[in-house]
C-alpha cells in the first residue's frame, strides 16, 4: 500500500514545515469553498496585500487576474520541510474562455499521462527513502506538496500559486503575501519548457529554487531572467549538438523537422537548423503543430511529410503533442520515415502501441541515462486508491488504467461514468503494461530522484547536520530563507549510490550525458528501448558520440542505414554544383577539370594537383608528370641525328675533295679560302643541331641558340662575299678595272668579320643579360600527361633578333644572287646561290609558324629540321655541282672550261 502520504484538497493545508520561530503562523479559519490572496508581482517586486481577513482577494500577476482556487488538487504529506512538486499528469488543456466579468469556470484537463504519474510517485518514493536514511537530514522529516500542471502555462501558474500559498486561517493578524515567506522553500518541476519559463520567472523574483527534471530549453540557461532555476537535465544545446553529430555521422544531410509552438520546440528546432546548416545539412521542411490542431491542419502536415523526399525527420515535441499527427500517419499506413526523437518522447510508452509499430519502429533518439532504482517498482505496484478525501489523482489513474469507475471515490470531471464497469480498487497492477509500471530502467524518474536528493543535500548543509554534536541531529529550528537554500543548492556536490557525481555548473545545469536509444521489436512483437550508443557533451570533440551501428534496427526493420538526400552524393572525380534557387543539398555533379581531383564522395570542390603533377583519367588522384624531351633514343631523335651525321660526313667529304683538288681552276675560282670557310660553317650548322637533342641543361641552353645563330651568320656572310665577288667579276666591262682588285681577299675577310660580329655581340648580350635556362613546361600536361623539359627564353625577342639578322643576310644574298642570275652559263655560281637562298628562305619562312604551333618536343624538332634542311640546301646547291665536275667531268675542270671556251 501507499506509505504515509495522503491526498488532500488544497484547502486542507498541512502544518508549516518550519518551526514557529521561522515563519508567522496564521490562525485557521473555518473551511470555505474558495479563498484568494492578493498581491502584485512585477519582476522582482512584491507588494503585500492590505491587512485584511477577507477571504475574497485577487492576485494581480503582471496586470493579469490569477484566481487561486482552493479546490485545486494536491498530493500532500506533512513534514518539517515541505518540498513542492509540479507534474504534468494531464497533457490536454481546454481553451480558457474569459469574459472578465465573472470567475473563470474550473475546466478539467484530459489525457492522463501514466509516465508523468510515475514521475510524481517517484518524488514521493524518494522523499520517503530520504526520511528513512539516518545519515541524510537526521532528525528532519521531509514533506511534499505536489500538484498537476496540465502541461500548460495557465494551469501551471494556477498550480504554483496554490502550491506556495500561505493558509491565512492560521494567523489572521499577520499580513499575508502571495509568495514571500512561502511554506514551500523549493519546488521540483516542471516538464515542459514554456510553463517552466513562466514559473521560473515568477519564483526567481523571490529566490525560491525551482529544480526541473525535464525542461531542457536553452533559454532557461539565462541566469539574469531565471536566477533561481536549476535542473538535473542537460540543456538542449548539448542535445542539439548530439543530434547534429548523429545525423551527419549517419550521412543524413536532407532532413525534415517537426515541432510545436512552445519554447522547447522553438529553441530546439532553431538551434538544430542553424548547427545542421553549418555542417552542410539542409532542412527540407518544417512542420509546426498548433496548440489545438484541427483535423485539416493535421492532414496538411501529414501530406507534407508523406510527399517530401526527405526520409529522416527530427521531432522536438512531447508524445502528447505528436499523438494526433502520428494517428493520422498511422491511419494512412505511412512507412519508411526514419524518426529522430528528442528526449521528450524517445522513451514514451504511449507511442509504442501496436497501432504505431509500422510508423515508429526503428526510431532513434537521445535519452537521459537510465538506472534501476531499488525498491521503486515495488513501491509503484503497491499504490492503491483510498477512501480518504482527496484521492483524486490515484482514482483518476486507476480508472484510466483499468477503464472502470470507482464507487467509493468522488471522481470529478468524468463523463459517461455510468457506462464504465465498476472496479474495486484491489486490481493488481502487476498484470498491467504501461509506462507507469515500466521501470527498466527509469530516466526522467531518475532526474526527479536526483532533484529531490540535491535539495536534501542542500538542506543538510544549511541546517548544519554535519556539525550538530554527538546526537548527529540537524538544527531543525534554525531560521533560513529560500535565498539561503538557493545558495546552498547551487554549490551542492555529492556522489549518489549509482556512482554519479551530482552538481550544478554556473548555469545551474548537470553534466550533459545521454543514451542513444533505438526502438526495436522483441520476440513478442513489442517495442523495446535499446541502448545503442552514448553521447558525452563534456568529452573532447570527436570522442563525444559513440555508436554501435551493428545493433541498430532501422525503420521498416531494415539492417542498413536509410538514405535521405535530395541528390545522390557525387562520386570521386566530380564535384557538387548547387542548383539555382535550391538548397545546398540539391546539386548536380560535374566532372573535375583536367589537373584537378576529388578523391572522396560528395566533394564540394575539386582540388588542384601540385605543380608538375596531373590528374589521372578518373580524376581521383594526382600522378607525377612524365618528363619528355627530344632524346637521342627517340625515333625522331635517331632520324635527326642520322641526318646530322650524314650532313657532317657529306661536308667532310666535299671538304676533302676540294682540298685534294685545291689547285684546279674550279676550286681556285672565287677565292678557295672562302669556300673552305663556307664548308666549315656548314659543318658547324650541322653539328649545332646535335646540341638541341637530349635533356636540356644550363650549358646546352646557353650553347644551342648561340651556336645556331653564329654558325648560320658565318655561313651567310661567306655566301654574301662569294656573291659580291661573282658580281664584281662579271659586271666589270672595262678591261683593267680596279673594282675586283679593291675587293681582294683581305677585304673579303673583313666583310665576313663585320657581318658576323653583330650576331656575336647580340648573342653575347642575350646570354649575359637574359640567358635561357632549363624549364619543366606543364602546358601540354592536360592533353598528353607529360611535362616538356625545354630551354625557356626569359627574353623571347632575343631569339627573334638572332633569327631576324639571319634573315636579313639571307635576303641580301638572295637579292644580289638574283641580280647575277643571267651571267654566262658556263659557270654561273650566282644562279646556284640564288637557288640555294630560295630554299633557305622558304625553309625559314615556313619554320616560324611551324615553330610557334608545334607542341612540346616537336618545337625543338622543327628547329632542328629547319637547320638541317637549310644546311643541306646550301651544301647541295652550291658544292655538289662543283664536286660533280671535279669527280665526274674532270675535262671541264680547266681554265677553258671556266671561261666558256670548252665545247659542251
Amino acid at each position: 500500500m501507499l506509505p504515509a502520504p495522503a491526498l488532500h484538497p488544497a484547502t486542507q493545508h498541512s502544518s508549516s514545515p518550519f518551526p514557529d520561530s521561522t515563519l508567522p503562523q496564521y490562525p485557521r479559519s473555518p473551511p470555505v469553498s474558495s479563498m484568494r490572496a492578493a498581491c502584485f508581482i512585477n519582476s522582482a517586486t512584491l507588494l503585500a496585500c492590505p491587512a485584511s481577513r477577507q477571504l475574497n482577494a485577487v492576485c494581480l500577476l503582471r496586470g493579469q487576474l490569477v484566481y487561486l482556487d482552493s479546490e485545486s488538487l494536491a498530493l500532500e504529506s506533512e513534514g518539517d520541510v515541505v518540498i513542492g512538486g509540479v507534474f504534468p499528469l494531464h497533457y490536454v488543456t481546454p481553451e480558457q474562455q474569459h469574459n472578465f466579468s465573472s470567475k473563470p469556470p474550473l475546466t478539467p484537463c484530459s489525457g492522463f499521462d501514466y509516465r508523468a504519474f510515475r514521475w510524481m510517485m517517484t518524488m514521493v518514493f524518494t522523499v520517503e527513502e530520504i526520511n528513512r536514511n539516518s545519515r541524510l537530514l537526521p532528525g528532519v522529516k521531509l514533506g511534499y506538496r505536489i500538484m498537476d500542471s496540465c502541461d500548460h502555462v495557465y494551469t501551471s501558474l494556477q498550480a504554483i500559486f496554490s502550491l506556495e500559498r500561505i493558509d491565512m486561517s492560521t494567523q489572521p493578524e499577520v499580513v499575508p503575501s502571495c509568495l514571500a515567506g512561502s511554506p514551500v522553500p523549493a519546488v521540483i518541476g516542471l516538464a515542459s519548457s514554456s510553463p517552466t519559463r513562466a514559473i521560473a520567472h515568477t519564483l526567481g523574483s523571490f529566490s525560491i529554487p525551482l529544480v526541473s527534471y525535464f525542461a531542457t530549453c536553452t533559454c532557461l540557461s539565462d541566469k539574469h531572467m531565471y536566477p533561481s532555476f536549476l535542473r538535473t537535465v542537460p540543456s538542449d544545446i548539448f542535445q542539439v549538438r548530439g543530434i547534429v553529430q548523429l545525423v551527419t555521422f549517419l550521412g543524413w544531410f536532407w532532413v525534415g523537422t517537426v515541432g510545436t509552438m512552445d519554447d522547447y520546440s522553438h529553441y530546439g528546432i532553431q538551434a538544430f537548423s542553424n548547427q545542421f546548416r553549418q555542417q552542410g545539412g539542409c532542412v527540407a521542411f518544417h512542420a509546426t503543430i498548433p496548440k489545438s490542431p484541427t483535423v485539416a491542419e493535421i492532414q496538411e502536415m501529414a501530406d507534407r511529410l508523406q510527399s517530401s523526399p526527405a526520409k529522416v525527420v527530427v521531432a522536438f515535441a512531447t508524445e502528447g503533442q505528436l499523438l494526433d499527427l502520428f494517428f493520422e500517419l498511422a491511419l494512412r499506413n505511412v512507412t519508411g520515415i526514419q524518426w529522430v526523437a528528442s528526449e521528450a518522447w524517445v522513451t514514451a510508452r504511449l507511442l509504442t502501441s501496436p497501432h504505431f509499430h509500422h510508423l515508429l519502429e526503428g526510431t532513434l533518439g537521445f535519452a537521459f541515462p537510465g538506472v534501476w532504482l531499488p525498491g521503486l517498482e515495488e513501491f509503484l505496484l503497491n499504490v492503491r486508491p483510498s477512501l480518504e478525501p482527496g484521492m483524486e489523482f490515484v482514482s483518476m489513474f486507476w480508472e484510466e488504467l483499468f477503464g472502470c469507475r470507482l464507487e467509493f471515490g468522488e471522481i470529478r470531471f468524468k463523463e459517461n461514468e455510468a457506462e464504465r464497469p465498476v472496479c474495486t480498487g484491489s486490481e493488481d497492477l502487476r498484470f498491467t503494461h504501461t509506462s507507469y509500471t515500466d521501470v527498466s530502467p527509469v530516466r526522467i524518474s531518475y532526474n526527479v530522484y536526483k532533484a529531490v536528493y540535491a535539495i536534501a543535500h542542500a538542506l543538510h548543509t544549511l541546517m548544519n547536520c554535519d556539525s550538530a554534536g554527538f546526537k548527529r541531529l540537524c538544527e531543525k529550528h534554525k531560521t533560513f530563507t529560500s535565498r539561503q537554500l538557493l545558495d546552498h543548492l547551487k554549490t551542492v556536490n555529492f556522489t549518489n549510490q549509482f556512482d554519479e557525481k551530482v552538481y550544478f555548473d554556473s548555469s545551474g545545469e548537470p553534466v550533459p550525458l545521454y543514451d542513444i536509444i533505438s526502438w526495436q521489436k522483441d520476440s513478442k512483437g513489442e517495442i523495446r528501448f535499446i541502448k545503442v550508443g552514448s553521447y558525452d557533451g563534456s568529452a573532447l570533440l570527436g570522442q563525444q558520440l559513440q555508436m554501435d551501428l551493428k545493433t541498430i534496427i532501422w525503420t521498416k526493420g531494415q539492417l542498413e542505414v536509410p538514405v535521405s538526400q535530395c541528390s545522390d552524393p557525387c562520386p570521386p572525380g566530380s564535384r557538387q554544383a548547387r542548383r539555382l534557387r535550391q538548397p545546398s543539398c540539391c546539386f548536380d555533379c560535374l566532372p573535375c577539370a583536367d589537373g584537378e581531383i576529388s578523391n572522396h564522395t560528395g566533394s564540394n570542390e575539386c582540388r588542384k594537383c601540385p605543380e608538375y603533377y596531373w590528374s589521372d583519367n578518373d580524376k581521383v588522384k594526382c600522378i607525377a608528370g612524365v618528363e619528355e624531351f627530344l632524346s637521342f633514343s627517340d625515333t625522331m631523335g635517331i632520324i635527326l641525328v642520322g641526318l646530322t651525321l650524314l650532313g657532317v660526313v657529306l661536308t667532310t667529304f666535299i671538304t676533302t675533295v676540294f682540298h685534294h683538288f685545291r689547285s684546279t681552276p674550279i676550286v681556285k675560282a672565287n677565292n678557295s679560302e672562302i669556300s673552305f670557310l663556307l664548308l666549315l660553317s656548314l659543318k658547324l650548322c650541322f653539328l649545332c643541331s646535335l646540341v638541341f637533342i637530349g635533356q636540356p641543361s644550363v650549358w646546352k641552353c646557353w650553347l644551342c641558340q648561340a651556336a645556331f645563330g653564329i654558325s648560320f651568320v658565318l655561313c651567310l656572310s661567306c655566301l654574301l662575299v662569294k656573291t659580291i665577288v661573282v658580281l664584281l667579276a662579271f659586271w666589270t666591262n672595262v678591261p683593267g678595272s680596279r673594282a675586283l682588285k679593291q675587293f681582294g681577299p683581305s677585304q673579303q675577310r673583313t666583310l665576313i668579320l663585320c657581318t658576323t660580329a653583330p650576331q656575336v655581340c647580340l648573342c653575347a648580350c642575350w646570354l649575359l643579360l637574359a640567358p635561357p635556362f632549363p624549364f619543366r613546361n606543364p602546358t601540354y600536361q592536360p592533353s598528353t600527361g607529360k611535362i616538356i623539359v625545354e630551354c625557356k627564353d626569359p627574353w623571347p625577342p632575343g631569339f627573334y633578333l638572332v633569327l631576324g639578322y639571319i634573315g636579313l643576310l639571307a635576303f641580301l644574298c638572295l637579292l644580289l644572287a638574283f641580280l647575277g642570275r643571267k651571267l654566262p652559263d658556263t659557270f654561273n655560281e650566282a644562279k646556284l646561290i640564288t637557288f640555294s637562298m630560295l630554299i633557305f628562305c622558304a625553309v625559314w619562312i615556313s619554320f616560324i609558324p611551324a615553330y610557334v604551333s608545334s607542341p612540346g618536343k616537336f618545337t625543338v624538332a622543327v628547329e632542328i629540321f629547319a637547320i638541317l634542311a637549310s644546311s643541306f640546301g646550301l651544301l647541295l646547291c652550291i658544292f655538289v655541282p662543283k664536286c660533280f665536275i671535279i669527280l665526274l667531268q674532270p675535262e671541264r675542270n680547266i681554265k677553258r672550261g671556266m671561261t666558256g671556251k670548252y665545247p659542251r
